[in-house]
C-alpha cells in the first residue's frame, strides 16, 4: 500500500521558502487527489508547538529561533495548512516538533497499521523535512519515492545535487505526472 506525504506545507513555509509556489502546490494537490481516488493514503505532516514551546529546547537552533518569534504554535495562522492542500476527509494530520517526519511522532504507527510500505515524498524544504524523513524512512525499510518537483528548496544547487546525487542512494526519484501515471503500482 502506499502514502503520499505531504510534509510542512504550513502558510508560513509556503510563503517563506518556495520556489514558484502557485506551480508547486497545484502539482501536489493533482498527485494528492489521485493518491486518493487509488485509495492511498494521504498524509499531512505539520510543525506544531504546544502553548510556551516545551518541546523546543534552547540547544536546537532551528527551533529556538521558532519560539523566539512565535512561529508555528497549535493554532496560529503561520502552523495553519496552506488551504490550497486542505486536509480531505480520510486523511491524516500527523504533527512533528522535529525535522523529520518520524521523530517523535505517531507516522511509524499509522503507516503499519494500515500495511502502508510506499511512500510518496513531497514537501518543503527538501534539504530538511525531505531528506530528514527519507533517511528515517529507508532505515525503517519504507520503500521511498521523491516526487522532485513535489519538492521545493531555496537554494536550487542544494536541490539539484539531493535529487541528482543523494537521494537515488535511497529512494526513486520521480516526477508527478509520472507517480500519477504509476499511483495504481508500485514505481520501479
Amino acid at each position: 500500500m502506499t502514502a503520499h506525504l505531504l510534509m510542512d506545507f504550513q502558510r508560513m513555509v509556503v510563503d517563506s521558502y518556495a520556489v514558484d509556489k502557485e506551480a508547486l502546490l497545484g502539482r501536489v494537490k493533482r498527485l494528492a487527489v489521485a493518491a486518493r481516488d487509488s485509495g492511498a493514503m494521504v498524509i499531512h505532516v505539520v510543525v506544531g508547538f504546544q502553548p510556551g514551546y516545551p518541546e523546543v529546547s534552547g540547544q536546537n537552533s532551528v527551533f529556538s529561533s521558532l519560539k523566539a518569534a512565535g512561529l508555528l504554535a497549535t493554532g496560529d495562522p503561520t502552523a495553519e495548512i496552506h488551504p490550497e492542500l486542505a486536509p480531505q476527509p480520510g486523511d491524516v494530520v500527523v504533527t512533528k516538533q522535529r525535522v523529520s517526519a518520524f521523530t517523535g511522532t505517531n507516522l511509524d504507527m499509522v503507516l503499519r497499521s494500515n500495511n502502508i510500505d510506499t511512500l510518496l515524498l513531497t514537501g518543503i524544504l527538501t534539504q530538511g523535512v525531505v531528506l530528514s524523513t527519507l533517511r528515517h524512512a529507508a532505515d525503517m525499510d519504507y520503500r521511498a519515492v521523491v516526487v522532485a518537483d513535489g519538492c521545493s528548496d531555496k537554494d536550487p544547487e542544494v536541490q539539484r545535487v539531493l535529487m541528482e546525487k543523494i537521494f537515488p542512494n535511497q529512494a526513486r526519484v520521480a516526477m508527478v505526472e509520472e507517480c500519477i501515471g504509476a499511483i495504481h503500482g508500485p514505481l520501479r
